[in-house]
């Protein structure tokens, strides 16, 4: 018993410390970066807003959110509090200007996060394109995967592909290089990761695993786990030669040894800190290399970061 307690001692001063880090650093180097005081109109039409015909696919900073479909995860005030990422809908998130999308599905093609349930993912396809439907130029990134420890949904390519076919945009590398312009009306491209199931091969109207990546580090210390985001970032190819998607996640998550286990006071510790990672970016020399940015609980604040960057890219200052 008195190991535990003191364990747990050390690991509430191991945060405390990890928490200064990121508000020292914040307030010795601050966050301002070029497009930092962009603050786009209508998030809603963001992409529309810098003009499909001048924004590359290879020069957006895509805002994204971890863990999306979470928003009515499990039991309101038992269960949910451990599993849920999101508070808003997916329609609302791309409202506010969230374009990518992690879902996670199980076998009967319900959404999951670990052991916990929500709504079928019918409920993301429609969001999603009633969210299509009212916009004309933003491109989204759908990504689902089947959750760990789980089976693939029966013939859930199929079920894909009738579903958003018109919208799809199909795997093809000479994509990164081209303008929103050039897409139209396509609008999805689509990231099927499925666990045992045959992956979506090369011109097929889903994109494989390999098109996606990234570097989970699972851990509940800020400033370890920003640190490693920055370490992993800065190992990727510059996004102007990359012919795949790379997303670093602003995230930190409960552990098992750790009294806290639910999601938002954790993540919190991080979330904060989205702008100082980006100036931090140019800091460090590997701003050019920043893709997808996702977060727990996205806001208006955090995509307004991601997207002032996209803006400074367009106009040729960072």
């Amino acid at each position: 018993m008195g190991s535990h307690v003191s364990k747990q001692v050390e690991k509430r001063k191991a945060i405390s410390t990890e928490r200064k880090v990121l508000v020292d650093l914040e307030g010795s180097s601050g966050e301002t970066y070029p497009g930092s005081d962009y603050r786009p109109s209508d998030r809603k039409n963001w992409m529309a807003g810098l003009k499909p015909e001048k924004l590359h696919i290879n020069q957006v900073v895509w805002p994204g959110t971890h863990d999306s479909a979470t928003n009515k995860i499990g039991i309101p005030m038992i269960t949910r509090p451990f599993a849920q990422c999101q508070s808003l809908s997916i329609y609302r998130q791309l409202c506010v200007g969230t374009r990518v999308l992690d879902v996670r599905v199980q076998e009967d093609r319900r959404i999951c996060h670990g052991i916990l349930t929500t709504y079928s993912v019918d409920v993301v396809i429609q969001d999603l394109k009633k969210f299509l439907s009212e916009t004309q130029s933003e491109i989204v990134i759908l990504e689902i995967r089947t959750e760990f420890g789980h089976d693939d949904p029966p013939e859930f390519d199929k079920y894909l592909e009738e579903q958003l076919g018109e919208y799809l945009i199909h795997q093809d590398d000479n994509v990164f290089g081209k303008t929103i312009a050039e897409l139209l009306p396509k609008r999805v491209i689509c990231v099927w990761k499925p666990r045992k199931s045959p992956a979506p091969k090369h011109g097929s109207p889903l994109w494989s695993a390999g098109y996606l990546k990234d570097n989970w580090i699972d851990t509940d210390l800020p400033s370890t786990k920003f640190e490693n985001n920055m370490k992993h970032l800065s190992e990727q190819p510059p996004v102007s030669s990359r012919k795949f998607f790379y997303r670093v996640e602003n995230t930190v998550t409960p552990q098992a040894d750790n009294p806290i286990v639910c999601v938002k006071p954790v993540t919190n510790r991080i979330h904060g800190y989205a702008r100082l990672f980006i100036a931090q970016c140019f800091s460090k020399g590997c701003a050019d290399k920043l893709q997808i940015f996702s977060t727990d609980f996205i806001d208006e604040d955090f995509v307004e970061a991601c997207v002032g960057l996209t803006q400074a890219r367009v106009e040729g200052k960072a």
